[in-house]
């Protein structure tokens, strides 16, 4: 786990690729730097990337509310099968089937379904492509549903078509903007496979 700012209310780090993000590596914290530690986003097991943990109630729920509000920023790297569009807004109907834990791109509201947007920019011109991605929702697989039904599948993510042999999805947390003490900070990590 690499730690990029820790003080007295918060923990800024890079959850490693099969880490739990809710249970596992609060834990890894907790081992660390001692003190209660709170979940206030989540990540999937088989993405990486900067999270930030609160390590009070009242931290806990300044940065709830930033997440509630908006002023949470969330940006990504991703690599996606096939050359897509220079940049763009992507929106959608997203609905989550529990039962097999997978999300689909749907085309009428219905109970259940919630609308995803998120804006992305190409950053090459070869396939695969590298993308950077700012969420303006989070929903659960967003990204790898909304780059996925448009054809254009993360490389490695088997549950939504990518043929690669890469072992999981090249989805990464590169960037967290929020504000703190006043101000607005930012925290950044690029992954090996996004960082030429």
């Amino acid at each position: 786990m690499d730690v990029l700012y820790s003080d007295k209310n918060l923990i800024i780090c890079v959850k490693p690729v099969g880490v739990d993000s809710e249970a596992g590596l609060p834990e890894l914290i907790k081992s660390e730097f001692g003190g209660e530690v709170y979940t206030v986003h989540r990540l999937d097991m088989n993405v990486g990337g900067v999270m930030v943990y609160a390590r009070n109630k009242q931290t806990a729920a300044a940065l709830s509310k930033s997440v509630a509000q908006g002023d949470m920023i969330k940006e990504y790297v991703a690599c996606v099968e096939g050359i897509p569009p220079k940049s763009g807004v992507l929106e959608d109907l997203l609905f989550k089937d529990s039962r097999k834990n997978k999300v689909f791109a749907v085309k009428r509201m219905r109970k259940g379904v919630k609308t995803a947007k998120l804006e992305y920019v190409r950053l090459n011109d070869s396939d695969p492509s590298l993308v950077r991605i700012r969420l303006h929702t989070g929903r659960s697989h967003q990204i790898r549903v909304q780059f996925a039904s448009r054809g254009y599948p993360l490389v490695g993510d088997h549950k939504y078509g990518s043929k690669s042999e890469q072992k999981s999805p090249l989805l990464y947390s590169s960037k967290i903007t929020f504000p703190y003490k006043g101000e607005v900070v930012s925290f950044e990590s690029l992954p090996l496979w996004a960082a030429e």
